[in-house]
């Protein structure tokens, strides 16, 4: 294969990661018109998107193929428009507040995740991310399918404002080995319960709730306990 075939190769991998932010656009637009569940929606389309063009890029090895381009910082601007940026935008223009506190809730994720995202010791040996790894689309799309007081928002995202910085496990479901087939099993749950919450446009049973809540707490704190674990041998 030459030259001119293995960048092509390699830029087809690197567009397929740049369409997540035309999925984000798409989703601006869509909290814009404050629809919630279609927001939502496109950002599970993205993470979709996140989800398999990592393994898709180490397969056919772009790296080698186009040295040039860098595939990892596409990725962290992808990721934090949609991790981040847009999540913090919908907390700020959901209606959970006073409007100043949740202006101040948005800043504190967009500088908190920026900073981290500029950490170079963000992973473990073990693959797992140190401190919270600023998956913010994930804990709004809870705010708002369980919609809590602004109270318990606040302490929350401060509290996972301050883990980002602390040396505690997070779990990466796919590279983390450890109880690796149960934490597969957990994300299929939440994944099958978030379409549920957003195919009933967030208005959620009690099962559904709790498969959401239970799995949740699994994957925020799997590696917490296997650190624990691996502090008490």
């Amino acid at each position: 294969m030459n030259k001119h075939q293995n960048a092509l190769i390699a830029l087809a991998v690197h567009a397929f990661t740049a369409s997540g932010i035309v999925v984000a656009m798409l989703a601006a637009i869509a909290a814009y018109a404050q629809d919630w569940p279609k927001f939502f929606g496109l950002l599970g389309f993205a993470l979709a998107i996140d989800g398999v063009d990592g393994p898709i890029a180490r397969w056919l090895h772009v790296e080698r193929r186009l040295p040039t381009f860098s595939g990892a910082a596409l990725d962290f601007v992808v990721d934090y428009v949609t991790y981040v940026f847009l999540p913090a935008m919908a907390l700020a223009a959901g209606g959970f507040g006073p409007t100043w506190i949740s202006l101040a809730l948005a800043g504190v994720i967009v500088f908190t995740s920026a900073m981290y995202f500029a950490d170079t010791r963000m992973k473990m040996k073990n693959n797992a991310f140190r401190g919270f790894p600023a998956v913010w689309n994930g804990v709004i799309f809870l705010f708002f399918v369980f919609r809590p007081p602004i109270e318990v928002i606040s302490v929350v995202t401060g509290l996972l404002a301050v883990l980002t910085f602390l040396p505690v496990a997070f779990v990466h479901p796919v590279r983390v080995v450890r109880w690796r087939p149960l934490t597969l099993l957990v994300c299929v749950v939440w994944s099958v319960c978030a379409v549920v919450a957003l195919t009933s446009g967030l208005d959620v049973s009690f099962a559904v709730g709790a498969g959401l809540l239970l799995s949740s707490l699994y994957l925020a704190l799997v590696s917490a306990v296997h650190q624990l674990l691996d502090l008490l041998k």
